[in-house]
């Protein structure tokens, strides 16, 4: 267990919006809602979970862009192909926009098969096999 990951906390914009958005995705990767208060929510599988808290009004006009120092994206285990293609088409089914289209589902090179989009703050999200 030591080196493992315990938790990562993800501060959000609009909460509500997250909670819609990760929500469903997560718990297809196999989390299950583990916190939930007013200005809060975590997700957990195994010893890892994943907080998303809503962010301070003074800090809102401050955006996001994952190409400056801090966290670029997060990327999951899909467990297969096929998972990674159901997915994808729920994500276009939600309206989410997948990144990297023109090369999907090898945009991480010829034997990496992934989805990558991005959260409603525009932080990239990957799913591979």
């Amino acid at each position: 267990m030591k080196g493992t990951l315990h938790h990562i906390e993800i501060y959000v914009k609009d909460l509500n919006k997250s909670k819609e958005f990760w929500g469903w995705l997560l718990e297809k990767l196999g989390y299950r809602e583990y916190q939930n208060w007013q200005q809060g929510i975590s997700y957990i599988l195994g010893g890892t979970y994943i907080v998303f808290v809503q962010v301070e009004d003074r800090f809102l006009d401050i955006p996001y862009h994952r190409c400056r120092a801090g966290l670029n994206h997060l990327a999951f285990h899909g467990g297969s192909r096929e998972f990674v293609d159901e997915i994808t088409l729920k994500l276009k089914e939600r309206g989410v926009k997948i990144l990297y289209e023109d090369k999907h589902p090898y945009a991480g090179g010829a034997d990496h098969y992934a989805v990558y989009f991005e959260d409603p703050d525009r932080m990239k999200v990957e799913i591979t096999s």
